[in-house]
């Protein structure tokens, strides 16, 4: 901490002082001789500083001297030189042993280059000149150093919260600065105002320590009188310490926690497994007891089951945990955990107990057996019966459909759609995954019921001859009916889609005169009967329009056949030219020359070409004459 007789000097002075000493060199002398020096400099350590002493006015001569002041007050000289004009001579240095050593510049002025912690002291400056007289000023120089961050070292033992006087917590060091800082507690990022006066709830103890370098060391230890819910604080202290100019820096320790000894005021007993609210657990589960006291160090823990108001000890331990592996349905009872904690107050409430209740379902019973088989019509019941605790609830489905909700289940007057499967689930509310189900199945006798898939023609109206159709018949009863047809190609009797005791077939075929009449049946019989359905096509239509066109091909095929024919003919005639038209025979046109009728066919073939050419270009006739 700075001297408080230098800080309150700097705040009162200005920053540059004019001394104006009148010393005469004769008792009575007139002359004078103003200075101008700044009374404090600060600078921080390692920075070169220059401490000014200016004589204010003009002299052609005086002597300028700087002097140290030490701590016994006693000058020692630095530094001294002669003005003559504007010159500064014979100057003469004395360095002390400082390194580096002292410099005087041009101007008089004292400068110390890298500022040290010993340079912080009184420096006086004298000015002789002659007749005018002489004078003096003092420079005091500050140098600041930035300390190191604070070192905290905390109590490692136990601190109880049960003493009536203030323990020592920790200590706070801020080593090696200039001035010494300053240290402040905090708890929970809360200043703590504690005095420095001793007392039963909480104070500090200070101590400065100047190091061998000149640096000053800072210690703070605190004290305080715990409570309980220091356990959980957080605590830290700061260095506070000055720079140049007024201004301030803070660094921080780092937080630390106390483990502290206070007694138990409060127990909490529970089941950590998997339970409901009421303590209920499942058969052949492992159970988990979990017991805890407030108390620090953690105290002991005794647990126990209560039978027949006797405690029946299961286990000691400090972790506060019991297991039960694969719990039995014998295990249900009363448990309990005592902590024990003699530093607790009396009326601290240190037992906890609770009701383990061990849940368990039977298996189920059917009254049916797991199938059950009732001609149609017929009335029954089937009654499902579980043990178990808490008592089960029952339900009945059917294919997975809620049915009832009731142990017995009434099937009155069944019919093929009654028939399937039946389960009854036993299960408890409030016991998660703990549930058992039986099933029987029902089946159903009787002669075979029946439906079929009507097809409609394609065009409204009726059946054309030869359309094709695919028939379809479904049926259901128990002995599982066989499907047949009055018609051959019907496919096998196989399961329909969509289950519910259905089976099917199908039948494709070509729709004929003879089935409107007659109809097609389809049949489903098993051991108890048969039943029939017959499908009817209604008013079945020739198939007019292919014939008419059937006839008219051949006829046209027919007419091509003459036509090549008589072609034919015509171009094998020999000896005359012959033309043919339709209906008609013509003689050959004037000047025509007879063919021979011997010699080689080329002529022969040669004229019949001639002929052709010349019949076409002469008469423009398309046709063909009959043989000539």
């Amino acid at each position: 901490m700075e001297p408080p007789d230098a800080r309150a000097g700097a705040r009162r002075a200005p920053r540059l002082l004019v001394l104006a000493l009148l010393l005469a060199a004769q008792p009575g002398s007139k002359a004078e001789v103003r200075l101008s020096v700044p009374p404090l400099v600060e600078v921080m350590r390692g920075e070169s500083v220059t401490l000014d002493c200016s004589p204010l006015g003009t002299h052609d001569y005086f002597m300028l001297e700087w002097f140290l002041v030490d701590r016994s007050e006693v000058r020692h000289l630095l530094a001294s030189a002669e003005l003559r004009g504007s010159e500064l001579r014979d100057k003469v240095l004395n360095s002390r042993g400082r390194s580096p050593p002292y410099q005087l510049d041009s101007r008089g002025r004292l400068v110390l280059p890298e500022a040290q912690v010993a340079d912080e002291r009184d420096y006086v400056c004298v000015v002789k000149a002659g007749a005018a007289g002489t004078a003096e000023a003092t420079a005091r120089l500050k140098v600041y150093v930035k300390p190191e961050a604070p070192e905290v070292s905390s109590y490692k033992g136990t601190l109880t919260v049960m003493s009536d006087f203030a323990e020592e917590i920790a200590t706070c060091t801020s080593r090696n600065g200039n001035p010494v800082p300053q240290i402040k507690w905090y708890r929970n990022g809360q200043s703590l105002a504690v005095p420095l006066e001793v007392n039963s709830e909480g104070y500090v103890t200070i101590r400065t320590v100047r190091e061998a370098s000149g640096l000053l060391s800072f210690s703070s230890t605190l004290y305080l009188r715990l409570h309980k819910p220091d356990r959980e604080a957080s605590f830290h202290c700061s260095a506070h310490y000055y720079l140049p100019a007024g201004q301030h820096g803070r660094l921080d320790s780092p937080s630390f926690s106390l483990n502290l000894h206070y007694p138990t005021e409060h127990v909490l007993f529970w089941l950590g497994s998997q339970s409901t609210a009421e303590g209920w657990v499942r058969e052949g589960d492992s159970v988990q007891l979990l017991c805890r006291g407030d108390g620090s160090p953690s105290p002991e823990y005794t647990f126990f089951r209560l039978q027949d108001k006797q405690e029946d000890v299961l286990k000691t331990s400090l972790e506060g945990n019991l297991t039960l592996e694969r719990v039995q349905r014998n295990q249900s009872g009363t448990y309990g955990c005592r902590v024990e904690d003699y530093d607790a107050p009396e009326d601290a409430e240190l037992s906890k107990t609770l009701e383990l209740q061990v849940a368990y379902l039977d298996s189920l019973e059917l009254s049916t057996g797991e199938e059950l088989s009732l001609p149609l019509g017929n009335s029954t019941t089937a009654t499902c019966s579980a043990r178990g605790l808490p008592t089960p609830t029952l339900y009945w489905t059917k294919d997975s459909a809620p049915v009832g909700e009731d142990p017995t289940l009434s099937l009155h007057s069944v019919t093929f759609d009654s028939a399937g499967t039946y389960t009854c689930e036993a299960y408890m509310p409030r016991i998660p995954l703990l549930s058992l189900t039986r099933s029987f199945r029902l089946l159903v006798q009787g002669t075979p019921e029946i439906k079929a898939k009507e097809t409609q023609p394609k065009v409204k109206g009726s059946w054309t001859e030869g359309d094709e159709v695919t028939l379809i018949c479904y049926a259901r009863g128990y002995p599982e009916p066989k499907l047949s047809w009055s018609q051959l190609g019907g496919s096998p009797t196989e399961p329909a889609p969509g289950g519910q005791g259905w089976v099917s077939s199908s039948l494709t075929l070509k729709v004929t005169s003879a089935l409107s009449q007659d109809g097609v049946s389809c049949e489903a019989s098993n051991p108890l009967g048969n039943t029939q359905h017959v499908f009817h096509f209604g008013t079945v239509a020739p198939q007019t329009s292919q014939a008419g066109v059937a006839v008219m091909a051949v006829a046209i095929s027919v007419a091509l056949l003459l036509l090549v024919v008589a072609i034919f003919y015509c171009m094998r005639r020999k000896g005359r030219p012959c033309y043919c038209r339709q209906g008609e025979k013509r003689s050959p046109p004037p000047g025509d020359p007879k063919l021979s009728h011997s010699g080689s066919e080329q002529p022969e073939q040669t004229g019949l070409l001639k002929g052709s050419a010349s019949g076409g270009a002469n008469h423009g006739s398309g046709g063909f004459g009959d043989e000539c």
